[in-house]
């Protein structure tokens, strides 16, 4: 992974999670890492301590990626501090299961914004920078509900769909450029978010449990790290679906 080494890497939603292993798992492949949080800052204080203590640069930065100004800022504190970022890994969302009648207009549209549009506006803002040098990797974290419906509702469904739609635009738009876009689905992670949703269990699941975080994050590294992959959907869902 020498190709990562130097690289600078902005993870959404990095405070905890499957964000937080990524960011670990970028820092030891050699990249310095930008930790986008909203609310947890001791958490992302103390992966900021880790990334660190691996030899690698790395700032926390708390930004409401929904928010277009919120998304300028963001970019512009990790150049300052880091350098222009070669890798956006769009992490950053929300889930919130609910019946189909309790699902209100606010709720579609706060789940559209933190889980869909924050990926157009980030992708927007670093991309001048990824096109000027020729390279760039863009890799979004969607769902296996973008493929199967999922257990948390359609407005979770339709935001992780959306994810697939721009990562095959930005791929097909950008191929000839240096530049990748690629999305993970992944099923039913052991994280605080699927612990907390009721109509999660691993009997769900055909390899009988959870996936681990670490499971995702390699599959980012790997992804980050090569240029010939670029439109591309990988599924680390335990078999829930088979493309």
């Amino acid at each position: 992974m020498n190709e990562l080494k130097g690289r600078v890497a902005l993870v959404t939603g990095a405070s905890r999670g499957i964000g937080r292993s990524v960011a670990l798992a970028l820092a030891e492949a050699g990249a310095d890492v930008a930790v986008n949080y909203r609310a947890s800052t001791g958490a992302a204080r103390e992966l900021e301590q880790q990334i660190v203590a691996r030899g690698r640069r790395a700032v926390a930065i708390e930004a409401d990626v929904s928010s277009a100004s919120e998304v300028e800022r963001l970019v512009r504190t990790a150049d300052e501090r880091l350098g222009a970022i070669d890798i956006l890994v769009n992490n950053a969302g929300i889930a919130r299961a609910q019946k189909l009648a309790d699902i209100t207009e606010p709720d579609w549209d706060e789940l559209i914004a933190v889980n869909l549009k924050s990926c157009f506006l980030l992708t927007q803002a670093v991309l001048p920078g990824m096109r000027a040098r020729r390279w760039g990797r863009i890799v979004s974290i969607s769902s296996v509900a973008a493929h199967l419906g999922g257990v948390v509702g359609p407005h979770y469904a339709a935001s992780k769909a959306g994810m697939l739609g721009l990562t095959h635009y930005y791929a097909a738009a950008l191929a000839g450029e240096g530049i990748t876009a690629n999305a993970i689905s992944p099923a039913l992670i052991d994280t605080d978010m699927v612990r907390a949703n009721p109509n999660a269990a691993p009997a769900r699941i055909p390899v009988g449990r959870f996936g681990e975080v670490d499971e995702v994050a390699s599959v980012v590294v790997m992804l980050a790290g090569n240029a010939y992959i670029t439109g591309q959907t990988i599924h680390v869902n335990g078999g829930w679906y088979m493309s």
